[in-house]
Order: structure tokens, then C-alpha cells, then sequence
């Protein structure tokens, strides 16, 4: 007679059932999903419901995106027609488990959010494009000051009780803030001690625990702890991992939990611990509640991109975790264009051109470190010339996108500083090259390209009163305002006077 694992492993290998998604999967384990999230493809076989939801920014009207066919693929298209010559942000993250644990913008708590009344922002719909098998679909694209949660959630565990949880994520989009992390949280949105948590970290905080080499690692927020195994510190059996796509995994029951991760494009999970509870978090208190992109306090330093991810009830099997990941791997993930519209060349010279009516005249240049815009002309000055010239550079942040060097101060970038658009030196630091990455997509108002933050897909060149900024389409900034968005956000290209 066939053990449940092996039950497990048969869903992916026998062909007549070749269909079955990760909750089948975890279902067929004995240990079902409690809550299943994912804007890129069903995590059900039979799923076929909405997957998350998007508002526009033209008229603040939503809509849902499902997949294509049951346990298929997002409807990117969909999305595409909704947010045409707009910007979109992912308003909810729906739960595919039928317990309604879906995940919206988190509230403030121990830390207040960036948003109107300490709320924290939401992920702009476009940041994270890939494609499965083929067809396109988009992540959740995590920038500072992001974050998801349910504070009510049913079914997840509580106290010592068991569960698992996976959640595949961009192994190269990370940093050392606190913290990125998938699962299980506090209800109250603060801190109420170690062990309250049990939730999937990835990045490069060294404060409590880490792995070896410089990371990033896959750890287990505990709460007031990153742990990379049984003790705070260096635990060397969890590795660097930076795949391009990770299928990262923790676990836990009684006195007993684990790490596991793997490249979610091929090959099998490793385990980098499995073993005893750390001191002081044995037995555990989880609360339930669900985050995303941020701590169990709201903490909301850290950045990450996130595709897909379950909870469990029960301590999943490595064998069911095995039939979970070559079912990821089968699903295709792969990387697609980041930008759209009028291409650019590397080493060209470019102007770019206001297109707000009344502004024509005006160029995107630079008075010392400021970058503004300037009224420019073949008869202007050489100085002025050389000011409203940028060569473009692949992208110091990202190769997938551009950065934009000056021509009269070479060594020196276009680089948003708290989304006030700066020339600046670069330093070669990893903040510097993510700040001064920017990609470019077809003009929001149908004339030339508008110019996306890397970093932050919610925020675009804009001129403002003659000064330039990375802006969102309406904000709590004075120059986020979403009058004449579009306009001021769309620059037409083309070669640059010097």
C-alpha cells in the first residue's frame, strides 16, 4: 500500500494527472493548503477563479485577473487591455484555497507604513513580468515601504501547531532590510516576542542569523530572529543561493523545523537545516495572520519579488516538497523583456523631450546636481547642450534596463534620491546602481516612452514645475499628483544635442 508521499509523487509522474498543482500536491500529502497565492498561474489543477485583483490609475475602477484556462496561467493579457496608456497597482492578492485568506495593503503597526495614514504602498502591476511555459504573466514586485497582510486569516497554525510553507521568489532582487518575508505573523502588526512568527525570509540581513558566503539566503523569521539554523550567527550549511528563480522553504512543528530551497528552473530542493528549535522559541506561539514583503511588525525595509507561495496544515513530507518542486519546475519560469517602446541603443547620445502641452520647448537637464528640465535649442549654447545630453549606459542595477550617464560629467547618473530625481557620482554601491537604473515602456499619453523607476515600478520620470522627480500617479508627495500625470510623465527621445 502507497504512503501518502508516495501518493504525492505519483500526482507529478503519472500522466493522467500530469495537471496536478502544488495544492493538489499538498493535499495528496496529507498536509493541504490553508492559503495559496500566486499572480502568475492556478496553484490548483482545477482552479479557475480570480488570482489577484488591479486598480488603474486613469478612474481608480478595478478588475480581476484569472487564469487563462483552470490551472493555467495568469491572464496577462487581460491586465494589459485594463492598464493600456494607465498605471496599475495589485489592490489583492487572492487566496485559490477557498478559505478567503487573501492579502491586501498592509496597515500600519509597530512601523507606520509610507501611505496615507501609515499604510504601507502597494506593488505596481507591471514591475515583475516573466513568462511560464511560454506565456506571459507578473509577479509582485516588492520596493521598500511595500507590503501585503491578512490579519484574520483561517486555518493557518497556531501556536506550536505544524505547518509548512513555500513561496518562489527572484534570487536577484534583495537587500539587508528587514524584512522580506512569506507566512505566518502576528495578528496585532507588532511585535509581541520570539517565537510569534514562523514566517520565510530571503535577503542579506547579517543582524541576527545568516549563512555562509555573502549571500542572499533563504532564513525562518522566528521573530526577534533570522535564523539560518538552530543558533543565531553563522550556520554554514545555509548557503548563497541566487538563482534567478528560488523555490525557498521552511517547516515546522513540535520542536522540530527546516530550511529547504533549490533553483525553481531545475533540479531538486537541498535541505540547509532540519533539526531542533532554536533556544527560547520551543514550544512556539504563532498567531496566524499572513504578511507579505514585510515583518510581523510592519518592518518595511527590505525588497524581493514574489510569484507564488503556499501555507500548509501540517508538517509537509520531503517527498511531498520533492513532487512540489518538480511541478514548479515544470511550470517554466523564465525572464522576459522589462522594457517596451522605442528602443534604445547603449552608448548613444539621447535628449529626452517634454510632451505636456505648453512644455515642448523643454528638455530633461541638469544645473549642478539637479536634474530639471531646461529650454533647449540648436541655437542654445554648447554648455546647455552638453547639460540636456545623457548617454545611455546598460543598467547599472539591472542589464535588463538603462541608466542614463551625463555627457558633460562623465562617471556621474541620472539616480532618484527620496524620489527627487539627483546627478550624482556613482559611489558603486549596490543602492546607487538600483537607485540609477530605470526602464523604459511606451508613453503613458501615446507619445514617446515614459521612464520607470527600476526599483520602484510605481514611480516614473515626471516634471514638475520644471524640476523632475520619480512620481507615482497620485501620492502622498506634492508631485505625485495625478493631474496631467501622464503628460508630464512622457518624454519623447531622440539623438542628443552633444
Amino acid at each position: 500500500m502507497f504512503s501518502r508521499p508516495s501518493l504525492a509523487l505519483g500526482l507529478v509522474a503519472a500522466s493522467s494527472l500530469v495537471a496536478a498543482g502544488p495544492c493538489d500536491i499538498y493535499s495528496s500529502g496529507g498536509t493541504p493548503c490553508v492559503a495559496a497565492h500566486s499572480t502568475t498561474r492556478a496553484l490548483y489543477s482545477a482552479f479557475s477563479g480570480s488570482l489577484y485583483q488591479v486598480k488603474r490609475g486613469s478612474d481608480n475602477t478595478t478588475t480581476n485577473i484569472a487564469p487563462l484556462s483552470a490551472g493555467g496561467v495568469a491572464n496577462a493579457g487581460a491586465q494589459d487591455t485594463f492598464c493600456a496608456s494607465t498605471t496599475c497597482l495589485i489592490t489583492i492578492i487572492y487566496d485559490q484555497s477557498g478559505r478567503g485568506n487573501h492579502l491586501t495593503q498592509a496597515p500600519p503597526g509597530g512601523f507606520r507604513g509610507p501611505e496615507t495614514n501609515g499604510y504601507d504602498n502597494l506593488a505596481g502591476a507591471t514591475g515583475a513580468p516573466v513568462t511560464l511555459n511560454g506565456q506571459k504573466a507578473y509577479g509582485v514586485f516588492i520596493s521598500p515601504g511595500t507590503g501585503y497582510r491578512n490579519d484574520a486569516a483561517s486555518g493557518t497554525a497556531t501556536g506550536d501547531g505544524a505547518q509548512g510553507m513555500y513561496a518562489v521568489v527572484d534570487g536577484t532582487h534583495y537587500n539587508n532590510g528587514c524584512c522580506f518575508d512569506y507566512g505566518n505573523a502576528e495578528t496585532s502588526n507588532t511585535d509581541t516576542g520570539s517565537g510569534h512568527m514562523e514566517a520565510i525570509y530571503f535577503g542579506t540581513c547579517t543582524i541576527w542569523g545568516f549563512g555562509s558566503g555573502n549571500g542572499p539566503w533563504i532564513m525562518a523569521d522566528l521573530e526577534n530572529n533570522l535564523f539560518s539554523g538552530q543558533k543565531t550567527g553563522l550556520n554554514s550549511a545555509d548557503p548563497t543561493i541566487s538563482d534567478r528563480f528560488i523555490t525557498s522553504a521552511v517547516k515546522g512543528e513540535a520542536n522540530q523545523w527546516a530550511i529547504r530551497g533549490g533553483n525553481a528552473a531545475s533540479g531538486s530542493l537541498s535541505t540547509y537545516y532540519s533539526g531542533v528549535r532554536p533556544s527560547g522559541y520551543n514550544p512556539m506561539h504563532k498567531e496566524g495572520a499572513i504578511i507579505l514583503g514585510i515583518g510581523g511588525d510592519n518592518s518595511i525595509s527590505a525588497q524581493g519579488t514574489f510569484y507564488e507561495g503556499v501555507m500548509t496544515s501540517g508538517y509537509p513530507s520531503d517527498a511531498t516538497e520533492a513532487s512540489v518542486q518538480a511541478n514548479i519546475v515544470a511550470a517554466k519560469y523564465a525572464t522576459t523583456s522589462l522594457t517596451s517602446g522605442a528602443a534604445l541603443s547603449v552608448g548613444s547620445s539621447i535628449s529626452l523631450q517634454a510632451t505636456t502641452p505648453g512644455y515642448t520647448t523643454r528638455y530633461i537637464a541638469h544645473t549642478g546636481a539637479t536634474v530639471n528640465t531646461q529650454i533647449v535649442s540648436s541655437s542654445s549654447s554648447t554648455a546647455l547642450k552638453q547639460q540636456a545630453s545623457w548617454t545611455v549606459e546598460t543598467g547599472l542595477g539591472n542589464s535588463a534596463c538603462f541608466s542614463f550617464q551625463s555627457v558633460d560629467t562623465p562617471g556621474s547618473y541620472i539616480r532618484h534620491d527620496n524620489f527627487v530625481l539627483q546627478l550624482n557620482a556613482n559611489d558603486g554601491s549596490k543602492q546607487f546602481a538600483e537607485d540609477a537604473t530605470f526602464c523604459p515602456q511606451s508613453g503613458l499619453d501615446g507619445q514617446g516612452s515614459s521612464i520607470r523607476a527600476w526599483g520602484y515600478p510605481t514611480r516614473w520620470f515626471r516634471h514638475y514645475n520644471n524640476v523632475t522627480y520619480a512620481a507615482s500617479n497620485g501620492g502622498v508627495h506634492f508631485f505625485d499628483a495625478s493631474s496631467l500625470f501622464n503628460d508630464d510623465a512622457s518624454f519623447k527621445i531622440s539623438t542628443g544635442f552633444a
